[in-house]
């Protein structure tokens, strides 16, 4: 079983936590942290969409994850994010996952300029978690994420495209 399978199915739930720090800490899966991203959008930006997808699939190198216009899916690049899991804390992923959700779920909602999707994204995350917190140096681009993994990715034959099951369901009252 991979290691994104493992993250894809979760870890102990954890009770008890106080902060949205906490929360995304100690978030067991991709559907807990997206849900906090949704959260944090909506009590900030008064904004939000339901029924999106989380698609991991092999994609270019330099390419951490994308947003096609028009699409209702958010896809992580695997090639980047199997190696991040692999030498990273819980903490380090799950603050991963959630700046890079976070900016493809502002492009979902229509924010297609990539300059000001990073402003937004860095003052969100600061604002949340605080100027010396790891989201806030994924998201400011103090670790250089994408960079440091260009080197380590196989571009070997692309895997073929997994889904992730029950992502952002919680809006959703049938299947469409």
């Amino acid at each position: 079983m991979s290691l994104i399978n493992i993250f894809i199915l979760g870890a102990d739930t954890i009770v008890g936590v106080k902060t949205l720090v906490d929360d995304v800490e100690n978030a067991k899966d991709f559907n807990s942290i997206f849900r906090i991203v949704k959260r944090v959008v909506e009590e900030k930006l008064g904004i939000r969409r339901a029924g999106l997808m989380l698609i991991i699939a092999d994609a270019p190198p330099g390419i951490l994850a994308y947003h096609e216009v028009g699409s209702n899916a958010i896809v992580l690049n695997r090639r980047h994010l199997e190696p991040w899991i692999a030498v990273r804390t819980k903490t380090e992923v799950n603050s991963y996952v959630f700046v890079i959700l976070l900016h493809e779920y502002l492009h979902s909602l229509g924010l297609l300029d990539e300059t000001e999707v990073r402003r937004l994204v860095k003052s969100l995350v600061e604002e949340y978690f605080g100027p010396h917190h790891v989201a806030t140096k994924i998201a400011s681009g103090d670790l250089e994420i994408g960079r440091e993994l260009i080197h380590g990715v196989h571009l070997g034959k692309p895997r073929s495209p997994t889904l992730v099951k029950d992502f952002d369901k919680e809006n959703m009252s049938y299947i469409g």
